[in-house]
């Protein structure tokens, strides 16, 4: 082993001492004047254009990205998710060259700065690290993407950008929701399309025992099949089931169609409820609670 290979092990090895031995270590006077003696003022004044540059990027990709979307909308998710990959790419790559200009990192500046730094820094940054580590892990592993419709903690919209920090969520309510990465793997997360365009959208309907179940059945089919939101790509199964409820037995018609576009997911079930309820009342097919009034 070469004697700057020797330094560089004594180096790591001392900086991974410092760190198991205690768990607070402030910075001394001594050690932050030897961590001033690393930098290079030039390099600190030679970022701030890398910063500005790398700024104009990231708008620019926004900027871009929403006109593409907005022109090829049925390339919408694969727009977004080369936008999230291009995002990345930036901050990481502006903050390598940063360093690699501001810091001469050679192996003494390695022990000093791990030495100083190591404790004060990590421990401040632990959550900001562990969202960093969780970001990169959910951009690999992928339990949901970038325009997914998902429910979270019991919130439920669209991811709308994956960070290095966050993940952020576009509720139906127009609320944005902020996650941070290392809190997605500590609650179920459940992806209604995961990464398609379409995605199913359970309905239920009731009907009166006594009333003509086959015509019913028919007529939840035939609403959900001529809505203009619906995806005909994908079978439209109609099951049926009979429940009890508030102590009358009725039967429930489970639709479980797919629209064309997660979007139009309450446009959709709007469409086919006033629809049925539509001929329902023109056939005389009666809901339970109908019939209870009537009884009573």
């Amino acid at each position: 082993m070469t004697m700057t290979g020797r330094k560089l092990l004594r180096s790591g090895l001392l900086g991974l001492l410092l760190v198991l031995s205690a768990p607070v270590v402030a910075a001394t006077e001594a050690d932050l004047g030897k961590i001033v003696e690393f930098i290079r003022w030039g390099g600190v004044i030679a970022s701030v254009p890398v910063v500005i540059i790398a700024l104009f990027m990231l708008r620019m990709i926004d900027s871009v990205t929403g006109r593409l979307t907005g022109r090829f909308p049925h390339l919408r998710l694969t727009i977004q998710k080369v936008q999230t990959a291009l995002r990345f790419l930036v901050y990481t790559g502006m903050v390598a060259v940063v360093v690699g200009l501001s810091i001469r990192l050679d192996a003494t500046a390695m022990t000093v700065i791990g030495g100083a730094l190591a404790f004060a820094v990590g421990f401040a940054m632990r959550d900001l690290v562990a969202s960093f580590i969780a970001g990169i892990t959910i951009i690999f592993d992928r339990p949901f993407q970038v325009g997914d419709r998902v429910s979270y903690a019991g919130e439920y919209g669209d991811i709308v950008k994956i960070g290095l920090r966050s993940v952020r969520m576009m509720t139906l309510d127009h609320n944005l929701i902020t996650i941070p990465n290392n809190k997605v793997f500590t609650d179920i997360t459940s992806s209604g399309n995961y990464g398609e365009l379409e995605m199913q959208v359970p309905m239920d309907f009731h009907v009166g025992i006594d009333q003509d179940l086959a015509r019913a059945q028919l007529i939840v089919r035939e609403a959900c099949l001529s809505s203009p939101y619906v995806f005909l790509g994908r079978p439209v199964p109609i099951l049926v089931q009979q429940v009890i409820i508030n102590n009358l037995v009725v039967f429930r018609i489970k639709a479980r169609p797919y629209v064309f576009d997660c979007r139009y997911e309450k446009a959709f079930e709007t469409d086919v409820h006033l629809r049925v309820a539509e001929a329902f009342r023109a056939e005389g097919i009666r809901l339970p609670a109908l019939l209870r009034s009537e009884a009573s």
